[in-house]
């Protein structure tokens, strides 16, 4: 239906418009009126399909009015969504519980912890380092939880710096939240911008490595500029802390062992990306340094053979489900539960991952609500007619705009690789920069409309000026020293496929 109380507007810039509105009714419905971000996604997906000029038709039904269209598109987006991520978010939310019960996640830290010895920047490197490693299947929440009664403990054997252990954790788990799979929002942006999920997990974890340092010094700084003392928490009592640093090591799963359930799912999907790139580079260059590769396994057909299992086992949802069985058999061994236990240990991760897979999906429904109204098209074209814009900036603003608006960083990846998808087709780089830019715009400036902001604030017990002057800083440090090195590398690497 074409809106006439905007007569003016026409058909090109109309898109616009339905995206200006329905991002400010998301903005409005979560920040002001504290609707939950699953229903005011939903509502925005509808509203945008409402508002636009023409839909596709239902092929098997075309009489099918435009209201009803409205409300089925953006449900077969939420339906499509939701069958791309809900098993990795599950098995992800798995493989953290098995982590962090069976001890697996503090035998890493307590290793990295002997190797960068007692002064406290070696103390506060490994804790980086740790979280970082730790983080690429385990949530920012559960990380931080994870982390802060070791942050604790070493403030309290040293005395001092506790702003600087707790803060280190930040810079490790932030970074991985925006740039890795299984991560809703980086798992949405794959989905949405076509990226194979290998090639983003490892260019994720590369690249988010220069921000995580920089915002290493950057905790130093912050740590010399707001010292803030521990001080005891009704979440975190000191006793249970002094327990905890008592623990004898020899309790605790082997290194290797605990490092496992992250790093094989990892590595069987690389083995599946790894295998399609040779597949591609033969077709395109039969000389070129893929012909030797494919000569191992008797030529292409017998390439093909054993490229179809690894395809299977390098699927990210069964990679995933092999991590989370490692995880469960970790901890029965660990602990020796019964599978009775383990059972009643699954449930609450799965109910936490279930609100994740329920806001990821409704943002897919918004996302495809608002290509089918000619959102994406109108944006393509408006890229191309203004050629001199950076769209990597271009989309970090987007990113960095809608977070501080809101406040979720899942929400604002969502919603801008939505907006973006239409313009990798016409990117002189490859659309892996789009995926980071977007993924550090939607870390920045954290303030108190992020859950993450109230997490750091209460459970470090923080007052809030002292959350938006450690918190609030590193995070924007980190957005813009990754964007910076995202644009960096699209020029000097931009390796257009």
């Amino acid at each position: 239906m074409l809106p006439s109380l905007l007569a003016a507007a026409t058909l090109d810039t109309w898109p616009f418009v339905i995206l200006i509105v329905t991002v400010c009714f998301v903005i409005a419905s979560i920040s002001f009126f504290k609707l939950h971000p699953f229903l005011a996604l939903i509502l925005a997906g509808i509203l945008a399909g409402v508002m636009a000029t023409h839909l596709p038709p239902d092929p098997k039904y075309p009489e099918k009015g435009q209201l009803v269209r409205a409300v089925e598109i953006t449900i077969k987006g939420l339906g499509d969504t939701a069958g791309a991520i809900g098993v990795v978010i599950g098995m992800a939310t798995i493989i953290a519980m098995g982590l962090m019960e069976s001890g697996a996640a503090d035998k890493v830290v307590r290793r990295l912890l002997a190797c960068f010895g007692n002064h406290p920047l070696g103390i506060s490197f490994a804790i980086v380092i740790s979280t970082y490693i730790l983080s690429v299947p385990i949530f920012f929440d559960s990380m931080f939880m994870l982390m802060l009664p070791i942050a604790m403990a070493m403030a309290m054997r040293t005395g001092k710096n506790f702003t600087l252990y707790t803060m280190s954790i930040c810079s490790g788990a932030v970074v991985t939240h925006s740039l890795c799979v299984p991560h809703p929002g980086p798992l949405f942006m794959a989905e949405n911008l076509k990226i194979d999920v290998g090639l983003s997990i490892w260019v994720g974890i590369a690249v988010g490595v220069v921000p995580m340092l920089v915002g290493w010094f950057t905790v130093q700084w912050l740590n010399k500029a707001t010292p803030i003392p521990l001080r005891e928490s009704p979440s975190t009592p000191l006793d249970q802390i002094r327990t905890l640093m008592d623990k004898p090591e020899s309790e605790l799963p082997s290194f290797s062992a605990s490092l496992m359930p992250v790093i094989v799912p990892i590595l069987l999907i690389s083995f599946a990306s790894l295998f399609e790139v040779v597949r591609q580079t033969f077709l395109k260059e039969p000389s070129g340094w893929a012909t030797p590769v494919i000569g191992w396994f008797g030529g292409l057909d017998g390439f093909l053979v054993v490229k179809k299992y690894v395809e299977f086992i390098g699927n990210k949802n069964i990679a995933l489900i092999v991590g989370a069985i490692m995880a469960l058999r970790l901890l029965k061994k660990q602990r020796k539960l019964s599978f009775h236990a383990i059972s009643a240990l699954v449930g609450p991760p799965l109910e936490m991952a279930a609100i994740m897979i329920l806001i990821s999906a409704a943002g897919g429904g918004y996302g495809f609500a608002l290509s089918n109204a000619g959102v994406a098209d109108s944006l393509g074209e408006w890229a191309r007619q203004h050629s001199s814009v950076n769209l990597i900036w271009l989309a970090w603003g987007c990113a960095l705009i809608f977070r501080i608006a809101q406040g979720s960083a899942t929400v604002a990846m969502q919603t801008v690789s939505a907006m973006m998808a239409g313009l990798i087709t016409v990117l002189p780089y490859h659309p892996i920069y789009i995926f980071l830019a977007i993924g550090f715009g939607a870390i920045g400036c954290s303030w108190m409309n992020d859950a993450g902001f109230w997490v750091v604030c209460r459970l470090s017990n923080f007052t809030e000026r002292e959350t938006l002057r450690t918190w609030t800083v590193l995070l924007s440090v980190l957005s813009f020293i990754g964007v910076l090195f995202t644009w960096v590398l699209s020029i000097l690497l931009p390796f257009k496929l």
